[in-house]
């Protein structure tokens, strides 16, 4: 048997070392004395002294599993159908749910079945949804208009009031440990944070705090938030307690960025670029500590479990790992075209990007092209 090896050593008396190797159901036995009087044995000895090494080497790395890298692959495609674009996908580890933004109205979706559980109506042009499962509520920026954040029954999805906000009010996370909903207004340049148990039909959110650029997407951690400003090329860091900016840093050689994720126990940001195209590794001192390539239109970047990713329009997943202190880039997966965001199962591991089949653009088209009706589909990314 190849999974169990055995050294049985009988040393009583100073007779014999017995070494025993089960392999393929027969035992190998190797016997040499303890005690040598001559050069002639001493030789004698050494020569098997090596041959034993040899074959304990040998007959151990063949007891050892063969360790394969894990690679990343499409597992499954979900056809969800609805009209509507896209924009981000949260998902909800404990209960499995997908909330996908739609333009008009957020859908909710079971992960493990591709079932639509729920849609909540009533969006001008909806990006981000934050869950907060202890109150049971849910938040989605509404950036259409001069910007709302609606709150919704994370159990019945039924809105529960909406908050007046600010125009193009985009991206949207949920900071447990400050107990704080964090969201950003592009066309204001600010980020808006909201008590979680607010009142959904009289309450405000708190005073924006200016970021001094055109924010996309933040992440958090240890009391700071950590904001993209596309158009300044720059990461805002906030401190959430003083509700200040305390420094601006630079992503080149990376730039427009868009991306924003966030390793806390490393305390490393995963920044994705786009113009450049670049994910930007980076210390929570603003230090630069790698720049790889991804895909074109990148929209969304992740951290989970060692390894940080970048979901591009161009149908590319970029995958990064760290060896040694060391980034880069592991592995490509190919996905669907218009995969640009993502959300990451924390429970399960998998990833989610939302997608649709495309028109032909138009000779002479610019811009993104227009999704075929009803062919809304989620892309389900796992390990191999």
């Amino acid at each position: 048997m190849w999974n169990q090896c055995t050294i049985l050593r009988n040393q009583s008396m100073g007779f014999k070392n017995t070494l025993r190797i089960p392999v393929l159901s027969f035992v190998l036995s190797i016997e040499r004395p303890l005690n040598t009087r001559t050069t002639q044995e001493g030789t004698s000895m050494k020569k098997m002294r090596t041959i034993t090494v040899s074959l304990a080497a040998l007959v151990a790395a063949a007891c050892l599993p063969t360790l394969a890298q894990a690679q990343f692959d499409v597992t499954r495609t979900m056809h969800i159908g609805g009209e509507g674009a896209w924009d981000y996908v949260t998902v909800d580890a404990p209960t499995h749910r997908l909330f996908v933004t739609r333009g008009s109205h957020t859908m909710v979706i079971d992960a493990a079945t591709g079932k639509t559980l729920g849609d909540i109506p009533g969006q001008k042009r909806s990006h981000g949804t934050a869950p907060v499962p202890e109150l049971g509520r849910g938040f989605i920026t509404d950036g259409g208009g001069s910007g709302a954040i609606v709150v919704f029954d994370l159990k019945t999805y039924a809105i529960l009031g909406t908050l007046a906000a600010m125009p193009d009010a985009d991206g949207i996370i949920y900071d447990k440990a400050d107990k704080l909903v964090l969201a950003v207004s592009g066309d204001g340049n600010s980020l808006i944070t909201i008590k979680p148990d607010v009142d959904p039909k009289s309450g405000k959110i708190d005073a924006p705090i200016a970021l001094g650029g055109a924010p996309e997407f933040l992440a958090v951690d240890g009391g700071k938030a950590y904001i993209n400003l596309e158009d300044k090329n720059q990461v805002a860091v906030v401190d959430l307690k003083t509700r200040t900016v305390t420094a601006h840093w630079p992503v080149a050689p990376g730039g427009r960025p868009v991306g924003m994720a966030v390793d806390t126990k490393s305390h490393v940001l995963f920044i994705g670029c786009r113009n450049p195209q670049k994910m930007i590794v980076m210390s929570e001192d603003g230090k630069v500590i790698a720049d790889l390539p991804i895909g074109a239109g990148v929209d969304a970047t992740k951290f989970h479990d060692g390894h940080a990713f970048a979901s591009a329009g161009d149908g590319t997943l970029t995958v990064v790992g760290e060896k040694a202190g060391k980034y880069a880039v592991e592995q490509t997966v190919k996905t669907p075209n218009g995969a640009r965001t993502m959300g990451v199962d924390e429970a399960t591991g998998k990833i989610y990007l939302p997608t649709a089949e495309f028109e032909a653009p138009a000779p002479g088209a610019t811009g993104r092209p227009r999704p075929k009706p009803d062919t809304f589909m989620i892309v389900e990314v796992g390990q191999k």
